[in-house]
């Protein structure tokens, strides 16, 4: 409460200021009237006019006073004044020439025509004077205090000439937080070379990026062209990346506008910003048509993906949220999260090991899901090959008394995730993801639930991928290990993974394997390349790469479909459906229980017998 009368006293002594500094204008502005109506000298005015000023003077510097309060010219915050303040001081203005002038004309008092446009002209003038003068002091101050105190400055290069560009330089122009001084500003637009923006001058496009940072000795790039598609602002930020310069990149306008965060609150550009394609739009009427109300169930819902299954499905208000894994820390984090959240939410954590019969049988007995999204699985591919029995045993048998569970207790459906590397697999984790698919798409035929599987690539920072490996070697200063230098794979965020799978979760009918576009294949080594310049370092010099060869099992790129699948078009254009490949189901699942006695007798023999099941299994060399 104290806090709030000190900010009342300061208000209330900035609006008597300008109350005293208008009434001093009023003055002002009918004297300097007069003279230039009559050539800049006093003694060529007219007594009478003189006299009709001084004897009207009061009731006019009330007339101001009242018409600048109506205008809210007293309410302004000046610091951030702009077009609509300086538009408001024209408008009070004339409104208040013309009362004054009626006013005058109907008491008789006389005054010069030119007088009226000269006086308003000149109180415009010292009106805007007062009110901008205050921004002018501050810019002032703040450079005298940061070169008094040895405050350090950052020397920054905006690059876009925008709305977004506007809003930023003005903002580092008035914080009282933000040391930076804008040195200069790019954009594209050849025909804003040479101008100016809030002050600050408009060098050229990108191709000065380079050549003006070294110039300028800029310390910082500020990436402001919220509305730019992604590709051009990924093609911006690699330039700038060059020059060694701390890079950063602000939000969209449209948040600025409704608040959801502040110019100050720049971030880095990330390794999203560099892959050069538009975010994925999902429609989220369809996902929450059919999840909401509905009893859902997330196995592995702590891992990466699954916890990320969870956020999106309790935004869509499902009737109870059930997550289930083995991990207890990676389940209680996201139940914390999801409490503070979705305080509302029916939210029920298990741990459970989706290999036990029993608990999956007892579990979906209890809480009898509606829908299951079954992420559980041993993802790694190098520790897989190190340990192909847990792989099988968790994977596929994890999957098929999951499945078997959601036949027999009625789940109306289940959306198994998979991965590219189910396609032509080289490695023991991609063929029990196969095999996976193969059963999804074996109870399809059999089953009233619709079982479907959802199939897509690597996902930026989920666990196990390069990126969280990356930063880490670049932390400790090197050398940053990628496997080959012709090694390329698709990227996709998790929040956007997870969208497109609970999309082609509504698609389901049942069998469908959905393939989801992950867009334009990313080398790694640039990858990493792109990660150290962002770390502000210089790849090769400050933070060396290596290479270390293929790990087992390990592709040069992953592939979306076998040769038989082909693909057919869904509602939305990321999402694609690849058609199901004949199978005999007794033989296949005749198969799966010896491949089961094998991997429990804990047999050497599995790649091979994987290998007849799949026979797209390509093993690596040494252990045919």
């Amino acid at each position: 409460m104290k806090t709030k009368r000190v900010w009342d006293k300061e208000l209330i002594l900035r609006q008597l200021l300008l109350i005293v500094l208008d009434a001093a204008a009023v003055t002002v502005s009918s004297v300097m009237a007069l003279l230039l109506r009559f050539n800049l000298s006093f003694k060529e005015i007219q007594e009478p006019y003189l006299e009709n000023v001084w004897q009207t003077l009061l009731p006019n510097v009330l007339t101001v006073l009242v018409v600048f309060w109506l205008f809210r010219l007293y309410h302004s915050v000046w610091r951030y004044a702009g077009l609509y303040e300086l538009q408001q001081i024209v408008l009070a203005v004339v409104a208040v020439t013309f009362l004054q002038f009626a006013g005058m004309t109907l008491a008789g008092v006389r005054m010069p025509r030119s007088y009226w446009f000269l006086y308003a002209g000149v109180l415009i003038c010292v009106t805007v004077i007062t009110r901008f003068f205050y921004r002018f002091v501050r810019r002032v101050k703040k450079r005298f205090v940061d070169k008094r105190f040895g405050t350090e400055v950052s020397r920054v290069m905006v690059v876009g000439a925008g709305a977004a560009a506007d809003v930023l330089i003005r903002e580092l122009k008035t914080s009282d937080h933000l040391h930076k001084h804008v040195e200069c500003v790019i954009d594209d637009n050849a025909a804003l070379k040479g101008r100016t923006i809030q002050g600050c001058q408009i060098i050229g496009g990108r191709e000065a990026i380079v050549e003006a940072a070294a110039h300028y000795q800029i310390d910082e790039i500020i990436i402001a062209m919220p509305s730019m598609p992604k590709k051009t602002v990924a093609e911006i930020a690699k330039i700038c990346n060059e020059t060694g310069c701390e890079l950063k990149t602000l939000p969209g306008v449209y948040q600025l506008v409704n608040k959801e965060v502040r110019v100050s609150q720049l971030r880095h550009v990330d390794i999203e910003d560099l892959l050069g394609r538009e975010p994925v739009t999902v429609d989220l009427s369809a996902i929450t048509g059919y999840l909401g109300d509905q009893v859902v169930l997330v196995t592995g819902g702590g891992g990466s993906i699954g916890s990320e299954l969870c956020r999106q499905i309790a935004a869509a208000k499902p009737k109870q949220l059930i997550i289930v894994d083995i991990y207890e820390n990676n389940a209680y984090e996201i139940q914390q999260e999801l409490k503070r959240r979705y305080p509302k939410l029916n939210l029920v954590v298990l741990i459970a090991s989706v290999r036990n019969t029993n608990r999956m049988n007892s579990i979906f007995e209890q809480y009898l899901p509606n829908i299951v999204f079954h992420a559980a699985a041993h993802k790694h591919v190098p520790l897989m090959e190190d340990s192909p029995n847990e792989a099988i045993k968790n994977n596929v048998f994890g999957t098929l008394k999951t499945v078997q569970a959601a036949d027999r207790y009625g789940v109306e459906r289940f959306v198994l995730i998979s991965t590219d590397k189910a396609v032509n697999p080289t490695n023991i984790m991609g063929a029990s993801k196969r095999i996976c698919e193969m059963i999804v798409q074996a109870y399809s035929r059999r089953s009233e639930t619709e079982f479907v599987a959802v199939r897509f690539g690597n996902v930026l920072g989920s666990n196990g991928s390069v990126i969280p490996l990356f930063k880490q070697q670049i932390k400790e200063g090197g050398p940053v290990t990628v496997t080959h230098p012709d090694i390329i794979r698709y990227f996709m965020t998790i929040p956007e993974a997870v969208s497109l799978v609970l999309q082609a979760g509504a698609f389901a009918h049942g069998g469908e394997i959905f393939v989801l576009d992950m867009g334009e294949p990313v080398k790694i080594v640039d990858l990493a390349k792109n990660l150290i310049r962002l770390s502000g370092y210089v790849p090769n010099e400050d933070i060396m790469i290596e290479y270390t060869g293929l790990r087992p099992g390990e592709k040069l790129y992953e592939e979306r479909l076998m040769e038989e699948e082909g693909l057919a078009k869904t509602a939305n254009d990321r999402i694609s459906v690849a058609q199901p490949i004949k199978m005999e189901d007794e033989a296949f699942f005749d198969s799966l229980a010896v491949l089961k006695d094998a991997v429990y007798e804990e047999t050497g023999e599995v790649r091979q017998m994987v290998r007849k099941i799949v026979p797209t299994y390509k093993m690596p060399k040494g252990k045919e």
